[in-house]
């Protein structure tokens, strides 16, 4: 599949970086989630195990921070160099070919 839509955008595979990323995103959004609906729930049970899966949800956010941020493809404790990096890649995304 990657391969496909390798050719399809006319892009390089997809990176690290990028997956990284995703998943960061992805893990922000459940945490999120997570919290709405634990403030929701009025069954203790339901609490308890919202509550762990926040927790793991938290601890997987961490995970992928540390793998990003060990590896140079996140800065949050450099803003300045964060922003020349997300400068540059929407410069490479609104430079991809239109499909």
């Amino acid at each position: 599949m990657n391969s496909f839509i390798e050719n399809m955008t006319e892009t390089s595979p997809m990176t690290d970086q990028v997956i990284a990323s995703d998943l960061l995103i992805g893990a922000k959004s459940g945490i999120k989630n997570y919290a709405a609906a634990l403030t929701e729930a009025t069954s203790s049970e339901v609490r308890n195990v919202l509550c762990d899966q926040l927790s793991k949800a938290v601890n997987l956010h961490e995970q992928i921070f540390n793998y990003m941020k060990n590896n140079g493809y996140y800065n949050a404790y450099d803003p300045d160099q964060q922003i020349q990096m997300d400068i540059q890649n929407a410069d490479k995304a609104l430079s991809l070919p239109k499909v």
